[in-house]
């Protein structure tokens, strides 16, 4: 099998260089695996070469093993698996040299809050399951907040429903595309985290909605014999379920042969999870759930503003694993008999407390810009009452604004409760949107209680709820994003004197139409050519008429001495280097006559061309007429890191 071959590849590399142990990291270009090496005298450079699969070396400063695209990216990410890194980082006791100490010393604050941890890891599993759903969330969230407060207007008899009514019908269907199939979205974002196939965490989301269940014909729970609900278990629920799915799925590669692995691993994952899903983790978190009523129920008995801060504090949990829906009976039973809910505007402080929260962490980070725009995004969302951007892309993963914003949530529950525990007529979004539906002229209550909860979510944020870790980014943001700009551009310099032209007006059409890659031409002046970077000469022609380099950082140059001087046979050319020698720049590469080039009656134009140009972002010359040797002349943007 070519997995066989990749993990063959990969382990008789390691062993041919010391092992893993002699290695500090791996990283890689198109062609080759690049190394570096602690001890080289445990390198065996000729058993090195006779690995089946390997199509030579280069010992320089990193040991360069070329394998050839295609297969170099699987063996470099099975190399760094086996260790447990990703690809560029540092091997795991690996001593580093001072320089590098030198350099990773300005970003110790990076390195603190990067310390891995199991709740640090479970926190990023769920930043990257919806970070990825934030601008659907916001964007639907949005229209959805504007459908709650026309309804709420539609309600309360401000506004005409023949009206308004179709408006708000089209927006709760482009709100409800992402809300009501959640689950799904979730679940196949977080098989991409798990490493589980993403359509097969599709379906496991799904599952949960129990497509097809009627009242008539309902599932039954195992354990009380009672109906399943469609989204019991919530999105906690879906999430345990795909994680469970991507240890099987994974399993299941290792043990099926290949030649029925496409059918019988995803039938058998989606059988076994999908099971375990609907009448395993439903039920129990059924159980949670009427648990939780019983205790929602016990706390309103209680009254006052104990029961406030119990249920704002507590609302937002209940968001977070989808338990939130099973409190819509009771609201309704509490409209039919006193024409109101009283529990409903106390659940909306949570919202309150986020968006108190959000704020404190807005000004505190706002020098992490990358988390200002997230915030901006999310926190207009959940002022109209719509919390899950807030909850899954802002505090949640950060942990203990999440915990804060549920003391914020629970202070303005308190207020509510002391002041008399203001109703709303029906149900609907909370936050600003709830306002028109409180009932009896007691929205004077609930505007208190929403400020008091974003007052309370925002102190206990802003002074015990922002990691250090955090403050340490958002104090380090923009040197590490400068230091990042630098590490992320490769400058190439002019190995020529002369005139820089755009590569477009050089008159070959394999250049100027960029089949070769990106770059630019030079009409020289004289002769002398020199090197663009530190690198290896890895091609030239017999004809001496090219020269091919590659940079230490992997970036491929082709340099073509004039246009159609192949048909020269090499006369005008004296090369200095040869295939496999390292050069630095500036080290001469090859002297040429110019004016034999041009009484042939052939062009002197000199094309530099990156032919790796589709590994990077873009390559880019801002250089036009005369140049030196020496200046700057190309830069290859890299992509982030």
């Amino acid at each position: 099998m070519a997995d066989d071959k990749v993990k063959r590849i990969a382990r008789e590399i390691y062993e041919q260089v010391g092992g893993e142990s002699n290695v500090v990291r791996v990283i890689h270009c198109m062609t080759r695996v690049r190394m570096t090496i602690k001890d080289y005298s445990k390198v065996n450079m000729d058993n090195l070469k006779k690995i089946d699969g390997v199509l030579g070396t280069v010992n320089d400063e990193t040991l360069q093993v070329i394998i050839g695209p295609g297969t170099v990216n699987k063996v470099a990410q099975t190399m760094v698996d086996r260790v447990g890194v990703k690809l560029g980082d540092t091997f795991p006791g690996s001593e580093e040299n001072l320089a590098e100490l030198a350099a990773r010393t300005k970003s110790a604050a990076k390195d603190k809050y990067d310390k891995p941890s199991k709740f640090k890891a479970v926190l990023k599993s769920i930043s990257n399951i919806f970070v990825p759903l934030i601008p659907a969330l916001v964007g639907a969230g949005l229209i959805g907040g504007v459908a709650s407060i026309l309804s709420n207007l539609i309600a309360a008899g401000s506004i005409d429903a023949g009206t308004w009514q179709q408006t708000v019908l089209v927006l709760n269907i482009l709100k409800n595309g992402i809300f009501t199939y959640l689950a799904i979205f979730t679940g196949i974002n977080a098989a991409t985290e798990f490493g589980a196939t993403p359509s097969l965490g599709g379906i496991i989301g799904a599952a949960t909605l129990l497509t097809g269940v009627t009242p008539d014909a309902p599932l039954t729970n195992i354990f009380t014999g009672t109906p399943l609900n469609a989204g019991q278990g919530g999105i906690i629920g879906a999430i345990f379920a795909v994680w469970l799915l991507s240890l099987l799925e994974k399993r299941l590669h290792k043990w099926v042969p290949d030649s029925i692995d496409i059918i019988v691993t995803p039938t058998l994952s989606l059988l076994i999870i999908g099971l375990a899903t609907i009448f395993l983790i439903m039920p129990i978190a059924g159980w949670v759930s009427a648990g939780l009523v019983g205790s929602i129920n016990w706390v309103l008995n209680v009254g006052g503003a104990f029961s406030g801060f119990i249920l704002g504090a507590f609302f937002l949990p209940l968001v977070m694993f989808g338990l939130h829906q099973i409190l819509t009976p009771i609201h309704m039973e509490m409209i039919a008999k006193t024409g109101s809910t009283q529990l409903l505007p106390l659940l909306s402080m949570a919202g309150g407390g986020q968006v108190g929260a959000a704020i404190a962490l807005w000004i505190r980070l706002r020098k992490n810009k990358d988390f200002v725009k997230l915030v901006k995004g999310a926190l207009p969302v959940g002022i109209l009452g719509i919390g899950e951007p807030l909850i899954y892309g802002i505090t949640l993963p950060m942990g203990r604004p999440f915990i804060t914003s549920c003391i914020g949530g629970g202070i303005g529950g308190a207020v509510i409760g002391a002041l008399g525990n203001a109703g709303a007529i029906t149900v609907g979004p909370s936050g600003l949107a709830l306002i028109p539906l409180i009932a009896g002229g007691r929205w004077w209550i609930y505007i208190i209680g929403l400020l008091s909860a974003y007052a309370g979510g925002f102190i206990a944020t802003y002074f015990w709820g922002i990691p250090q870790s955090e403050k340490d980014k958002a104090d380090h943001w923009a040197e590490d994003h400068e230091e990042q700009a630098v590490s992320h551009r490769i400058e190439l310099f002019s190995p020529m004197n002369g005139e820089a032209i755009s590569l477009s007006d050089v008159e070959d059409e394999a250049f100027s139409t960029g089949i070769l890659g990106k770059g630019i031409a030079i009409r020289p002046t004289d002769g002398k050519i020199v090197s663009p970077v530190d690198g290896v000469v890895t091609m030239t022609f017999p004809t001496k008429h090219a020269v091919g380099i590659t940079s230490d950082e992997g970036v491929e140059i082709l340099i073509h001495i004039g246009l159609d001087t192949v048909s020269l046979e090499g006369k005008p050319f004296d090369l200095k280097i040869s295939v496999g020698e390292h050069i630095k720049r500036g080290d001469i590469l090859a002297e040429v006559d110019l004016d034999a080039i041009s009484a042939a009656g052939l062009s002197t134009v000199t094309p530099i061309v990156v032919t790796n140009s589709a590994e990077y972002i873009e390559v880019l010359s801002d250089t036009q007429g005369d140049v030196q040797r020496g200046q700057k002349l190309l830069q290859i943007i890299l992509a982030p890191l």
